[in-house]
């Protein structure tokens, strides 16, 4: 089989790619970038990506462009389901060049993280998968969770400290002032 698998950051790639390869699949990776902010985030990702994947032999295949715009117009009023949109936009696209690349399914090393919801993963992929008329691979990943990080941190790859997108950028390190009074 030849999967083409969404790669959101080389640590959560480690373990999907060596399973997948393990059990015999063809598998060649496919970086998008649009939700990764700020710029300088998504470059050092990217760089992260293709370092790792020339270490091991890994194809991947990076999106172009950086529509910022177009995913805070899609994200902005709907910050609580901005998640759903951006599984939906990552998917779509790893579907479409996974039709046109003549891959027989496609993935997302998105199902590698405890921190991700893989029944919306699952729901949004198959949908997707179904109206572009290939097939959404799903495997869950999070067994290899430990591993992952251990390797990456072995490797001294980039490990990134929030999942993308300027919301979670703020999740992760703002703190309102009120949390800091005694």
């Amino acid at each position: 089989m030849k999967l083409l698998l969404h790669t959101c950051c080389a640590p959560c790639a480690i373990y999907p790619i060596e399973t997948l390869r393990q059990v015999g699949v063809d598998v060649m990776g496919f970086f998008y970038r649009h939700n990764i902010h700020p710029y300088t985030e998504c470059l050092r990702r990217q760089e992260t990506v293709i370092a790792y994947a020339e270490s091991i032999d890994f194809k991947v295949i990076i999106q172009q462009g950086y529509d910022l715009e177009g995913f805070l117009q899609r994200a902005v009023f709907r910050e609580s389901n901005r998640c759903e949109i951006c599984y939906h936009d990552r998917l779509k696209a790893t579907a479409h060049v996974a039709k046109k690349g003549n891959f027989d399914s496609f993935s997302s090393s998105l199902l590698y993280s405890k921190f991700q919801n893989h029944d919306m993963i699952r729901s949004i992929g198959e949908s997707v998968g179904k109206s572009a008329g290939l097939p959404f691979y799903y495997q869950d990943f999070r067994s290899g969770w430990k591993y992952g990080i251990e390797t990456s941190k072995r490797l001294g790859l980039y490990r990134q400290q929030y999942c993308g997108c300027i919301y979670s950028e703020k999740e992760r390190y703002f703190s309102s002032p009120d949390r800091h009074k005694g």
